[in-house]
């Protein structure tokens, strides 16, 4: 079946998913193989030195031929990461290098990103930015952004006290933002994937989900332990839903889908095939998924 979004209208993927940035994890190696299984992988520009950033940026381009993006985590000031000092002079230099390397696509998150969405736009380039909140999405839109990835409570990394469910997110930013929506928070499977496309999303974030196959680079020791989450726990409810402005030390709720330690592109393949499946069931008899006419 062919996927058509607004999203993949834009990225020229195969497939209507957007891998995560992550701290640390998001490297080449990783967002190559995401790449390459049909999505659009993101390399996290703030896991490398800018003085190396050209290197790996081409390096990334010998490993995949697909379409891939580049995160911009713009860290607000008071919260302690080891980055933290950095200026928007220096996003601004990380952004000129991938712009001249020819990436197109660059997704911000974490706070405001006006200043790198402007310069985006000025070059022809797209700027998708991720929110927690449905007011901060609304002003990203004001602003210019092309795309908003809508982050539901079920989400880990850092979480606001007023995130809304995944639900929620999306189907009232179907009615409150004229711009297409990446939804976030919890999906891992195919059911989700399609409930969230079925909810309005025009695309899906995979962040925890993929965590635990063979080409994250997170250490295998704590890949099995995420395996073995109990997500209906008491203690794994009060740490994923802990109400307060601050990281998250357990995986999002998507962990719950996770069986065991697979290749990425067969956890991709599992989720389309899923989908499709489901699609047909219902009598969905159509060779191509489309939502250009929505």
């Amino acid at each position: 079946m062919n996927w058509k979004t607004h999203i993949t209208k834009i990225t020229r993927t195969r497939y209507p998913l957007i891998m995560a940035a992550f701290a640390r994890l998001g490297v080449i190696e990783f967002a190559a193989s995401f790449s390459n299984a049909g999505g659009l992988g993101i390399v996290t520009a703030l896991n490398y030195e800018l003085s190396n950033f050209k290197k790996k940026l081409q390096k990334m381009q010998e490993l995949t031929d697909k379409p891939f993006g580049v995160n911009l985590t713009v860290i607000p000031t008071g919260i302690g990461f080891s980055n933290a000092n950095i200026t928007n002079e220096d996003y601004l230099r990380y952004l000129e290098v991938a712009l001249n390397e020819g990436v197109n696509i660059f997704t911000t998150s974490a706070y405001q990103a006006t200043f790198l969405g402007e310069r985006i736009h000025e070059t022809g380039c797209y700027w998708f930015h991720k929110c927690a909140l449905m007011r901060h999405a609304l002003s990203a839109e004001k602003v210019g952004a092309d795309a908003i990835t809508l982050i539901g409570m079920e989400a880990a990394g850092f979480k606001n006290p007023y995130q809304h469910t995944t639900l929620v997110n999306l189907t009232m930013a179907k009615k409150l933002l004229n711009i297409p929506v990446i939804a976030a928070g919890g999906i891992g499977d195919g059911r989700g994937f399609l409930g969230a496309l079925a909810m309005g999303a025009e695309a899906v974030c995979l962040g925890t989900a993929i965590l635990t196959t063979e080409e994250s680079p997170l250490l295998p020791q704590m890949k099995e332990d995420w395996l073995n989450t109990d997500i209906f726990s008491e203690d794994y409810h009060r740490k994923l839903y802990h109400l307060t402005l601050g990281p998250t030390r357990v995986p999002s709720s998507a962990i719950g889908f996770q069986r065991k330690i697979i290749p990425l592109k067969n956890l991709i393949r599992n989720i389309i095939n899923e989908a499709e499946e489901i699609l047909n069931s219902w009598g969905f008899a159509k060779e191509e998924f489309n939502t250009l006419s929505k």
